[in-house]
């Protein structure tokens, strides 16, 4: 299966997911949630860190492709992982 097709269908699917979460507890209630354990704390770290290191890969590989890449950091910054499955999703075939 190629990076497209599995990123898009995971786009759909955990993007569904998603929604629905929100709708149930709100934007603000996915980090609440986390705050109160310090196993919450290492799951948002580690969310950050990935995150962080696909924007390290994207960035620098849309600019190569004459991609406009802050669409998908904005994205990353405000839905996690979201905004990499939106990019790889989207790309042209090479």
């Amino acid at each position: 299966m190629s990076l497209k097709l599995f990123s898009s269908i995971t786009l759909v699917l955990f993007g569904a997911f998603s929604v629905w979460v929100v709708s149930e507890i709100g934007y603000l209630g996915i980090v609440e949630y986390h705050l109160p354990h310090p196993a919450g704390w290492q799951v948002f770290i580690d969310l950050v860190i990935a995150c962080i290191l696909l924007l390290a890969i994207i960035v620098p590989d849309a600019k190569a492709k004459g991609r406009n890449p802050w669409p998908f950091v904005v994205l990353t910054v405000l839905l996690g992982s979201i905004g990499p499955l939106a990019y790889f999703a989207t790309q042209k075939k090479a």
